[in-house]
């Protein structure tokens, strides 16, 4: 009878193909699949013979390590995390070196930059006659991240990045001064229409394609998705993000902003405020569905709407009633929503970007009007916030995954009160009331999620 391969619950080991001499990995028999902390994903190659190219940092307490790795892929396949969410990887072979022994396994990429171990080792790169022992670390002999001394260390090699803008209004002011920032910072942005954006949806390669034509690969996608394409929209983001194209905005973000119900329950479940909001399905609902909002008088608001569609003030309990049964009538999807009278038709936007507020301003309905949009004749002055406000921006932008948000804030008598989440947010008002450049902090942030190469080491 053979001896057994004995594994401790962590190991080091080296994955000589890439050029990796020491990682410390976890071993999780509860997990399936291997994976490797991989930054700045690039595929490159043919499409009978695709490679992927991507950055790691083999030591968690050494952001200065960095080594470039590439390899074939063998695969790209949808993996679930422990925490339930499920991404869409690239799958490469590596043999890994551990004591005396070499073996080869599949390896999935992934972003592993806020874990303790740098790659993670699944029960099916175990083979048989290993054993692990839960109770002990190290099992095989140590290695040290002394072992990269030898690689020459440079500084990360800045590179221009190939940036898609989605937009159907490329003249626009948002659209224009996003793309004079990216320009201004050495990149290149190309314009794409949304809706004329097509798709070949393929387990191994993800296309987009764009008037009879495959686009290539982009580092970046900023998406400035209209409400009224809003579905498509988010499945052609879908895709940017499947060909390996770092999203400004998730689409899952997106969506969930663009529904103002759904919004509105995930600001409630952080216990985030917000104006009290009454929703249901039935006619015969409709006295309770106003009561259940407050005191009239009290707002109706189409789920999808925008720049102040869609939503109507009602004045009277009658009135509201009517409205609502109008909405039904349509067949339209409508909340009912408590009136802040003492915000006095105004509102505060905060532009945050990275989970930091960048700017804001109040805005403040024309006469007669109770929505402040500046669509709508509204005006926007430069507002000063209350370290309350900040954190109740900063906090909704995160709960709803947004990168880049505009958050509406209306000023009550009970602290701020989260009004509605905006995935796209205009930059005229704000970079004109406030008379900053918001656009360049929006390349910055991107800059720094897209990680640049290194050339000190080719794997």
């Amino acid at each position: 009878m053979s001896e057994t391969f004995k594994l401790g619950w962590e190991e080091w080991l080296a994955l000589p193909g890439l050029g990796l001499p020491a990682i410390k990995a976890k071993v999780d028999t509860g997990a399936r699949t291997s994976a490797l902390h991989a930054a700045a994903i690039e595929p490159f190659g043919p499409a009978d013979a695709p490679q992927v190219r991507f950055l790691i940092h083999p030591n968690p307490d050494d952001p200065s390590l960095e080594v470039t790795c590439s390899a074939p892929v063998v695969d790209r396949r949808n993996v679930t995390s422990s925490n339930g969410e499920t991404e869409l990887r690239y799958v490469i072979a590596a043999e890994i070196e551990m004591g005396e022994r070499r073996w080869p396994v599949e390896v999935t990429l992934t972003n592993r930059e806020t874990m303790s171990y740098r790659m993670l080792l699944g029960r099916t790169a175990i083979e048989g006659d290993m054993v692990v022992d839960p109770n002990q670390s190290f099992a095989q002999p140590r290695r040290s991240f002394d072992l990269y001394k030898g690689m020459p260390k440079r500084r990360p090699v800045k590179r221009p990045l190939r940036i898609a803008l989605l937009t159907r209004e490329p003249g626009n002011y948002s659209s224009q001064r996003i793309a004079e920032a990216a320009v201004a910072r050495g990149h290149v942005v190309e314009m794409i229409n949304t809706s004329r954006c097509y798709m070949r949806i393929d387990s191994t390669s993800s296309e987009v394609h764009y008037d009879g034509e495959v686009l290539p690969h982009y580092d970046a996608v900023i998406p400035r998705i209209g409400a009224s394409v809003t579905a498509y929209g988010t499945a052609v983001l879908r895709q940017f993000a499947n060909t390996g194209a770092y999203c400004l905005n998730s689409p899952w973000a997106i969506s969930a902003s663009r529904d103002k119900l759904l919004a509105h329950q995930i600001l409630a479940a952080a216990k985030i405020g917000m104006p009290t909001t009454a929703f249901a399905n039935s006619p015969k609902d409709t006295k309770d569905l106003v009561a259940l909002a407050g005191s009239v008088p009290v707002v109706v608001k189409l789920l999808e709407s925008t720049q102040g569609r869609g939503v109507v003030l009602a004045e009277t309990k009658k009135a509201a009633e009517s409205l609502v049964d109008a909405f039904r009538g349509l067949d339209a999807n409508f909340l009912v929503q408590e009136f802040i009278a003492e915000a006095a038709g105004a509102d505060t936007r905060c532009f945050v970007i990275g989970g930091k507020v960048v700017g804001a301003m109040k805005r403040q309905a024309a006469a007669g009007e109770f929505r402040s949009n500046l669509h709508r004749g509204g005006t926007a002055v430069a507002a000063k916030l209350t370290r309350e406000e900040r954190d109740v921006a900063r906090r909704a932008a995160r709960e709803l995954g947004l990168a880049v948000a505009g958050v509406d804030i209306l000023r009550s008598e009970n602290g701020p009160r989260v009004l509605e989440v905006n995935s796209s947010p205009g930059l005229e008002g704000i970079e004109t009331a406030t008379g900053k450049d918001i656009a360049t902090p929006m390349i910055e942030y991107l800059e720094g999620r897209v990680r640049t190469l290194s050339r000190s080491r080719e794997g």
